[in-house]
């Protein structure tokens, strides 16, 4: 037992032996025992994780402070390295990258997978083929737009052209066979070059020709026919089959040649004027749609405020000359 005795204040009891806590604050104090490392544990998880948020926010601080340097030039990159802060990033010393450089490494070099190119040449392909597509659609596109008796009409001419090929070739065949089966072979071969040569004459301009054909007539009161359209009218009716074309008082032939000056229009130097009057020797159903088939030779002078008036006939005469020029070095093998 223990001598020790407190004083009480009057009317108190006193209480003998050792002084006892009451059962509940001990059951308190023992709770809390049991439960001081978890507190520390999160207080030591606080401490770190307010530790990172400022050194983010310190480091987005210097990031925006060497991007501003940048921006404001080399004096001011200069000053900021020299305070020792912007040269480095971070803490640790390591330098620090621009939003500019990483942007660069990460676009080059690209990173790319096999799925990733196959897909871009698929696209590629892709592409190729509806360029194509488009350019073919826009050449067809004048025949697109053309009327049934207008597509009737070409390819009328195309087979027209293809039978004068064939007729041809078959005269050539049966020229050949004369001279291999003729008994008198030198004559035969005399009046064919006689043929040849009266051929020869009006492609040249050297004879004067007649036969079947067509009169085109071009009357330009505004002036607005210039050389290169009377070409292409007179390129459209060679390739209708014209055997002989006669321009006004001018033999068109093969070294025929158009120029535009200033005091208009010349043939071979020859100066034209108009009405121009070609006089075509040929087949005029031919001759005739040729010159009318869409976005044709007619087509085209209208809208120049031209007009063009196509005749037919049985007689066509083309009596214009050409000068008959002998070659200089050049005689014949036979």
């Amino acid at each position: 037992m223990s001598d020790d005795t407190t004083p009480h204040e009057p009317g108190e009891r006193p209480e003998h032996g050792p002084a006892r806590e009451p059962a509940g604050a001990a059951r308190e104090d023992g709770h809390s025992a049991d439960h001081r490392p978890e507190q520390q544990a999160e207080h030591r998880a606080e401490h770190k994780a307010e530790h990172r948020a400022e050194h983010r926010a310190e480091h987005r601080a210097e990031h925006k402070r060497v991007g501003q340097a940048a921006a404001e030039g080399p004096a001011a990159a200069a000053g900021v390295d020299g305070e020792g802060r912007e040269g480095q990033g971070g803490e640790g010393g390591e330098p620090s990258v621009t939003g500019r450089q990483r942007l660069a490494r990460g676009l080059w070099p690209p990173r790319l997978s096999r799925a990733q190119l196959i897909v871009a040449l698929l696209l590629f392909v892709l592409g190729l083929g509806l360029a194509i597509q488009v350019r073919t659609t826009s050449d067809n596109g004048a025949l697109r737009g053309a009327r049934q008796e207008d597509l009737v009409r070409i390819l009328t001419e195309l087979d027209n052209r293809s039978q004068r090929l064939q007729d041809e070739k078959r005269g050539l065949d049966s020229q050949r066979s004369q001279l291999e089966t003729s008994s008198n072979q030198a004559a035969e071969a005399l009046k064919q070059t006689q043929q040849k040569e009266a051929q020869l004459g009006i492609l040249a301009g050297t004879v004067r020709a007649e036969g079947t054909g067509i009169t085109l007539t071009i009357t330009d009161p505004h002036g607005g026919v210039e050389a290169d359209s009377l070409l292409d009218a007179l390129q459209e009716l060679r390739a209708a089959g014209a055997e002989a074309i006669q321009i006004n008082d001018v033999r068109v032939v093969a070294d025929t040649y158009f120029t535009q000056g200033a005091d208009g229009v010349r043939i071979d130097g020859h100066k034209v004027s108009q009405p121009y009057v070609f006089k075509v020797i040929g087949n005029p159903q031919d001759l005739e749609p040729a010159l009318n088939i869409p976005g044709g030779v007619v087509q085209t002078l209208e809208k120049e405020q031209a007009t063009a008036d196509v005749v037919r006939s049985q007689k066509i005469v083309v009596d214009a000359l050409r000068p008959s020029k002998q070659p200089d070095y050049a005689r014949s093998s036979q």
